[in-house]
């Protein structure tokens, strides 16, 4: 099942407890217009709406497949998150990354996660983080 999401959609909900203290609670919005049922969906809809270059994953940065670039964590934004479970295998997973970076370019990067997730630095993970 895909759950699709922006990473800047956030809600904020107000509420008091039994002391009259308050506090905030930040909910993700997983619903956006761009949420697709298939990782081939993502990949095609996201190229269509123009993140074309793909990316590879490394420890400490992302490598454009097509041009000599590689962009740290300080070079990207994460714009949207997919992810995607296998139907007949729970260890199948997949998520896509919608990337833009601050010179221009903007393409898609697709990782495992779980049992087969990169090892990666506490900066990448944390870019990556959704």
């Amino acid at each position: 099942m895909p759950v699709s999401e922006r990473k800047d959609s956030s809600k904020s909900i107000r509420k008091r407890s039994k002391r009259q203290h308050s506090f905030t609670l930040i909910l993700k919005d997983t619903m956006n217009d761009n949420s697709y049922d298939t990782l081939s969906q993502a990949l095609n809809g996201l190229k269509q709406r123009g993140y074309t270059e793909d990316f590879n994953l490394k420890e400490n940065c992302i490598v454009c497949t097509t041009k000599p670039m590689e962009l740290k964590p300080e070079e990207f934004e994460v714009d949207e998150v997919h992810r995607f479970e296998g139907m007949s295998n729970p260890d199948d997973n997949s998520v896509v990354y919608a990337i833009s970076s601050s010179r221009g370019v903007k393409g898609v990067l697709v990782d495992a996660y779980g049992a087969y997730a990169e090892a990666i630095t506490p900066e990448m993970a944390q870019k990556l983080r959704a």
